[in-house]
């Protein structure tokens, strides 16, 4: 049986419906907000292998990838919300001033209302249901629209949450392009977006004709610094570990180009080939410890990166590739040209370029240089050169001497700077992308004072200027006449 077509008028429904629900104050208490997260958490315990199965089917991913990296870090996710939602969700007491005295203040966090999560199809039930938890955790209703290039993962997102959550504030919308159309032209009260910075381009024009509030995950090119005094076994099994064994580079957060010195450089290749080799054996496209690529339009795209003149020279390992079976082996280049494509946008597959320097020092220079990362590497055991880096590189995030496991902590927010995405999010940061930091002042009737109210004059101007300041040695010393 064919699924229904969703027209403009399911879309315009669909958000009524959500906002009826929430006006009623469906989603707002404690206990709704409790019950719909052990629910997300009965879904991880429960139905793990057919999660991993859909994986495997979209992206042949590895059982260790899809249950330590999406199943394990959305039950760390849920289970650290339910143990912190009643703090997150308690006023915040705050000072008060001369100006307003006497008074009492706190900042009351209050959720946004009805909310849009878009997700992304490289890691489709962690970056559907993640932001869906602080949505639900600050007290929204939510649509999920999960990726249509992850469509066995996108059909069990639709069947589960349907199943398992409050369908009158939660729901689950698939489709492509006219599908996710439909939906932005719809009013929200924010939108969440992780995926690429073309299409984060089109989730903000479409925002910005109802002023809504956005937060875009987005990706960009993360560079890895490797210094010549580094742990060069253990360097390059974490870059090869944060590379291709994250979705075979298919990560927002995934290594997209290293950095070393020309002298280094050789040494690095050589422990690189000797750990990917260890790794994946002499034929890594028999592997089956790693991914595939997503689909033949990005088999294509990855293709094209390598092909490219001046580019399918500089392979020093790798390069090998199916299209039938849509594997790529793990690939380095050396020195590829700058101005080449595989350099100028963000490469999201098995693809590494190493680009030599005749001293770290140019590092600075050519990440700055480039639109501002989603992460950035450095490995190294010279303090001074890991305290300049934190200070100076400008990223989403930096990590020294591993990859991407900032992912995995909660008390950092996850999120871009510049062309890289805005806002951030897990953990409370989650909580609080969803949330409204309502300011709240309660002021007593005792101790009204006419200085306030007209008729003015200079006494009255003199006592609030010292008032306002807070500075109570001036406004004593006007209120007895000796100033």
């Amino acid at each position: 049986m064919a699924k229904k077509v969703f027209e403009a008028a399911d879309a315009s429904n669909l958000v009524t419906e959500l906002r009826r629900s929430f006006d009623a104050g469906v989603t707002c208490g404690y206990e709704w907000r409790v019950t719909q997260l052990k629910k997300l958490l009965v879904i991880c315990d429960n139905h793990e292998p057919e999660i991993v199965s859909a994986l495997h089917d979209d992206l042949g991913k590895p059982e260790l990838e899809s249950s330590v990296y999406e199943v394990a870090l959305l039950r760390n996710s849920i289970k650290l919300a339910l143990k912190q939602l009643k703090n997150w969700m308690a006023p915040d007491k705050a000072k008060t001033s001369l100006t307003t005295f006497p008074a009492s203040a706190e900042i009351v966090s209050e959720p946004l209302g009805v909310v849009l999560v878009i997700s992304a199809w490289n890691y489709p039930f962690l970056l559907s249901i993640d932001p869906v938890i602080g949505a639900i955790s600050a007290g929204n209703a939510v649509v999920l629209k999960p990726s249509e290039l992850a469509p066995a993962s996108s059909s069990l997102l639709a069947k589960l949450l349907e199943q398992y959550l409050d369908t009158s504030a939660v729901r689950v919308v698939e489709g492509a392009v006219t599908e996710t159309t439909l939906l932005l032209e719809q009013k929200w009260d924010k939108i969440f977006y992780t995926g690429s910075s073309r299409i984060g381009r089109i989730i903000m024009m479409a925002a910005a004709k109802h002023l809504t509030p956005v937060v875009l995950e987005l990706g960009g090119k993360s560079p890895v610094v490797i210094d010549p005094d580094t742990n060069l076994k253990a360097t390059v099994k974490r870059i090869i570990s944060g590379k291709w064994g994250c979705n075979n580079g298919q990560a927002c957060i995934s290594p997209d180009y290293i950095l070393t010195t020309k002298e280094y450089a050789p040494k690095v290749i050589d422990a690189l080939k000797h750990e990917l080799e260890g790794f994946y054996g002499k034929n890594p496209m028999e592997s089956k410890d790693m991914s595939r690529i997503v689909n033949s339009n990005h088999f294509d795209r990855l293709s094209k990166l390598l092909e490219e003149k001046e580019v399918s020279e500089r392979i020093v390992y790798g390069g090998q590739k199916n299209r039938e079976s849509l594997k790529i082996a793990p690939t380095i280049l050396l020195d590829v040209p700058l101005d080449s494509q595989i350099m100028n946008e963000e490469i999201f597959g098995p693809l590494l370029p190493i680009l030599t320097l005749n001293n770290l020092e140019e590092c600075f220079d050519v990440i700055r240089s480039r639109p501002k990362p989603l992460a950035a590497y450095l490995f190294t055991q010279n303090q001074k050169l890991k305290e300049r880096f934190a200070m100076t590189v400008s990223a989403g995030g930096i990590v020294v001497n591993d990859i991407a496991v900032h992912l995995a902590l909660p008390t950092l927010p996850f999120g871009g700077v510049g062309e890289s995405g805005m806002g951030s999010y897990h953990g409370k940061f989650s909580f609080d992308a969803f949330s409204h930091k309502k300011a709240v002042l309660y002021k007593s009737f005792f101790g009204d004072s006419a200085i306030r109210y007209p008729p003015y004059s200079r006494g009255k101007l003199r006592l609030l200027k010292a008032l306002v300041n807070s500075n109570i040695v001036e406004f004593f010393k006007v209120l007895l006449g000796l100033s």
